[in-house]
C-alpha cells in the first residue's frame, strides 16, 4: 500500500504542474507576454471585477495550442470559433475570478513555507529524493516563465482548492449509498449474443447510376480535397542553437563546485514489510485488534526472520507488495510517510521492527540493505554539466538574436537565405501542408499556419512573420508551391459510392430485421435464423467492448423476467440482439476493494459538491457576460 500512496501522490503532483503551466497569464497580470490592444476590452465582469479581451484572448490561444498538439492533422482551427467552446473558456474565467474573490474574502492564505514545501516535494524537481534547485530552472526556462510567475501561479491555485475543497476533505459517506453502489457495480450478468449482419442484405441491393451520382452531390464536402501548400522554413530555437555553443573545462569545474549539493547521491534502504491495514480514523476497537494481529505477526517475524517473505505473502494486506514477500524496493528518505520513514532509517540490516503505526495501519519491518549515499566526482557529470552549461548559453543567445531573426525574415521578405546565413542557420523543406498543418509539428500552429495562407504568403510570395510556435521557438516560413482547394472527381470515388449505398442499405434492412426479431423474442416466439453465442458473464466494469448502449440496455433489463431480451444496433455494422439468462449478485468484499469504493463514492461527491458550490458563488455574484465579444473571432 505504501509504494501506491507513493504512485498517487507523485501523479497528482505532475498533474497539478501540468495544469498549472496551463493557467493564463493575464489571470496573474504579466500583461507583457499578452496581445496588444486588447486590455481595456471587456468580455465579462464579476462583482465589479472585469475579465478583459486580453485575458480570453490568451486562454483561447492556449486552448487552441493544446487541441492542436492532442489532434494533430485531424485539428481544424475553426473549431475554436464554435459558440461551445468560446463559452466554455468565459465560464472557466469567471468562475476562477469567483474563486480568487472568495477565498480572499474568507481570508485564505497559503504562507511561504508550505509553498517552499509543496514544491520542494514536486518529484520532477528532485533527484534521490532531494529538491535539485537546477531542475527547477530547467523547467522555468523550458517554460518560458519566471520563478515569481510559477510561484504566482501555484500560491493562487492552491488558495482556490483550500476554498472550494475544503469542506470536501471532511466529507462523510453513508453505509445505505456505499451498498447501493457496491451492489450495483458489482452485478454480473450471463448473457448471449447473435448479431444480424449487414453484409447478407449488400448483394440484393442495386445500384443505379442516377443514385451514385445523387449520393455524391449530397455528400460531397467529405471528398473536399483542402487548399495545400508546400513550404521551406527556418527555425530558430534553444534547442538548435545548443549545437553551436562550446563551454571550457575551466566553466564545467567552477558549476560543478558552485553546485556540489546537486551531485550528491543520498543514501537509499531496501525494507520489506508486513501491513495489517487500518483506517486512521477507524475505531479503538477496530484499532486494537489490528494492533494485536500485527505484534503477534512481529513476534513470529522476530523469531525467525529468514522467513518473513513468506510471512508477508500470507498476511500482509498491501496489495502492491505482498506477493513479493513485502518488497519495497530500494526508496531514499522521505519517500514513505514519515513514521515508517523514520522507522527504517534508523535500523541496521537485518533488523525486524514494528508494530510501526501509520495512517494506513501497522508494519511489521525488515530492513534488507542499505546503499551508501555519495557524491557524484567530476569526471561522472562531465557530459550532464557540460550540456547543462550549454542550454543556458543558447537560452541567451536565443534571448539576444531572436529579434534579428524576425526583423531580418521581414526587412528581407523575398526570401529566407538572408536569415539563415546571418544567423548560421538552415532553409529546411517541408512536403504538402493544409491549414489544418501537416507532417512536421513545428509547422502546425494556428498563427504560423494562418499567415502561410493569408495573402502575403499565398498572393505576395513573402516570408510569414516569425512566429513563436512554442516556448523558445521561432518559425519563419515562405510558400513554395500552392494547390487550391478542389474535389475528387465522382468517376474516380464510382466504386467507393457503389459500395456505400450498398451498406447504408445493408444497414438499414439488418436494423428492421433485428427489430422484428426481438419484438417476436419479447412475445416468447423462437428466431430459427439466429446464430446464439457460447454464454459469458458481464459486470459493469467488463462490458465496454459491448458498447454504452448495449451495457445499457443489459443492466435495465429487468431481472425479475429472465431471459430478458434487448437490442441496439451494433457498433461495429448491423443489429445487436442480447439475451440475459440470469443475474449474479455480488460477492462479500474484502476490506482493499471495499476502501476504494469508499474512495470512488467519495469522489463522486466531491465532484458533484464542487459543481454545486460553484453553481451557489455565480447565483450570490453580479455577472455581466459581453456575448458578442466572447463570440467574436480575431482575426
Amino acid at each position: 500500500m505504501l509504494d501506491v500512496i507513493r504512485e498517487r501522490a507523485q501523479s497528482w503532483f505532475a498533474k497539478l504542474i501540468l495544469a498549472l503551466i496551463t493557467i493564463p497569464f493575464a489571470l496573474w497580470g504579466v500583461d507583457s507576454y499578452l496581445k496588444q490592444g486588447a486590455d481595456s476590452i471587456m468580455v465579462a465582469k464579476v462583482d465589479g471585477q472585469k475579465i478583459t479581451k486580453q485575458e480570453f484572448n490568451q486562454v483561447l490561444k492556449e486552448q487552441q495550442e493544446r487541441m492542436r498538439a492532442a489532434m494533430g492533422p485531424s485539428y481544424d482551427p475553426a473549431m475554436m470559433d464554435k459558440p461551445e467552446i468560446r463559452g466554455a473558456i468565459a465560464d472557466n474565467l469567471i468562475e476562477l475570478r469567483l474563486l480568487s474573490g472568495g477565498a480572499n474574502k474568507v481570508g485564505i492564505v497559503v504562507p511561504d513555507e508550505m509553498l517552499a514545501k509543496y514544491i520542494g516535494e514536486i518529484p520532477e524537481f528532485q533527484d534521490g529524493g532531494q529538491f535539485v534547485k537546477a531542475r527547477y530552472e530547467a523547467f522555468l526556462r523550458n517554460q518560458g516563465m519566471t520563478a515569481q510567475m510559477f510561484e504566482m501561479r501555484l500560491r493562487q491555485a492552491l488558495t482556490n482548492d483550500q476554498f472550494k475543497d475544503g469542506p470536501v476533505n471532511s466529507m462523510l459517506v453513508s453505509h445505505t449509498a456505499l451498498d447501493n453502489m457496491v451492489r450495483l457495480s458489482e452485478q454480473r450478468r450471463e448473457i448471449v449474443q447473435a448479431v444480424i449482419q449487414p453484409e447478407q442484405f449488400m448483394t440484393q441491393v442495386k445500384v443505379a447510376p442516377e443514385e451514385v451520382a445523387a449520393y455524391y452531390e449530397k455528400h460531397k464536402e467529405e471528398f473536399r480535397v483542402p487548399e495545400q501548400a508546400r513550404l521551406e522554413y527556418v527555425v530558430l530555437s534553444v534547442d538548435d542553437l545548443v549545437q553551436q555553443m562550446s563551454v571550457s573545462d575551466e566553466e564545467i569545474k567552477k558549476y560543478y563546485d558552485e553546485h556540489a549539493g546537486q551531485f550528491q547521491e543520498q543514501e537509499q534502504r531496501q525494507a520489506s514489510h508486513i501491513l495489517i491495514a487500518v483506517a486512521s480514523n477507524a475505531s479503538e476497537a477496530d484499532k486494537s485488534a489490528a494492533r494485536a494481529k500485527a505484534e503477534k505477526l512481529f513476534k513470529e517475524a522476530k523469531q525467525s526472520p529468514s522467513g518473513f517473505a513468506d510471512l508477508a505473502k500470507r498476511n500482509s494486506q498491501d496489495p502492491g507488495s505482498a506477493d513479493k514477500g513485502g518488497d519495497l524496493g530500494m526508496f531514499a528518505r522521505g519517500a514513505m510517510v514519515k513514521p515508517f520513514d523514520d522507522a527504517v532509517f534508523k535500523m541496521n540490516v537485518g533488523d525486524v521492527v514494528g508494530p510501526v503505526q501509520s495512517d494506513f495501519g501497522f508494519h511489521i519491518i525488515k530492513l534488507a540493505a542499505i546503499k551508501a549515499g555519495k557524491a557524484r566526482t567530476l569526471a561522472e557529470t562531465h557530459e550532464e554539466i557540460a550540456l547543462e552549461l550549454e542550454k543556458q548559453k543558447a537560452g541567451k543567445r536565443f534571448a539576444e538574436v531572436a529579434e534579428t531573426f524576425s526583423n531580418t525574415a521581414y526587412e528581407q521578405p523575398d526570401s529566407l537565405k538572408p536569415v539563415a546565413d546571418a544567423l548560421k542557420l538552415k532553409v529546411q523543406s517541408s512536403s504538402w501542408v493544409t491549414k489544418n498543418g501537416g507532417d512536421v509539428a513545428l509547422l502546425n500552429n494556428a498563427k504560423l499556419l494562418q499567415a502561410i495562407f493569408g495573402e502575403e504568403a499565398l498572393k505576395l510570395k513573402r516570408n510569414t512573420e516569425a512566429v513563436e510556435v512554442r516556448p523558445n521557438t521561432l518559425v519563419s516560413a515562405r510558400v513554395l508551391e500552392f494547390r487550391p482547394a478542389t474535389y475528387k472527381p465522382m468517376e474516380e470515388l464510382a466504386a467507393e459510392l457503389n459500395k456505400r449505398i450498398q451498406r447504408e442499405a445493408g444497414e438499414t434492412q439488418a436494423g428492421k430485421q433485428g427489430k422484428e426479431a426481438l419484438e417476436s423474442l419479447r412475445q416468447g416466439k423462437e428466431v430459427a435464423e439466429l446464430k446464439w453465442g457460447a454464454p459469458i458473464v458481464i459486470s459493469r466494469l467488463t462490458s465496454a467492448s459491448l458498447g454504452q448502449a448495449a451495457q445499457g440496455e443489459i443492466f435495465r433489463a429487468d431481472a425479475g423476467k429472465l431471459p430478458a431480451f434487448v437490442g441496439v444496433a451494433n457498433p461495429k455494422g448491423g443489429y445487436l440482439l442480447i439475451k440475459v439468462n440470469r443475474v449474479l449478485q455480488s460477492e462479500v468484499l474484502d476490506e482493499a476493494k471495499k476502501k476504494s469504493y469508499v474512495d470512488r463514492l467519495r469522489q463522486m461527491l466531491a465532484q458533484e459538491y464542487s459543481a454545486a458550490f460553484i453553481a451557489g458563488l455565480k447565483k450570490k455574484a453580479e455577472i455581466t457576460i459581453k456575448k458578442d465579444q466572447i463570440e467574436k473571432a480575431d482575426k
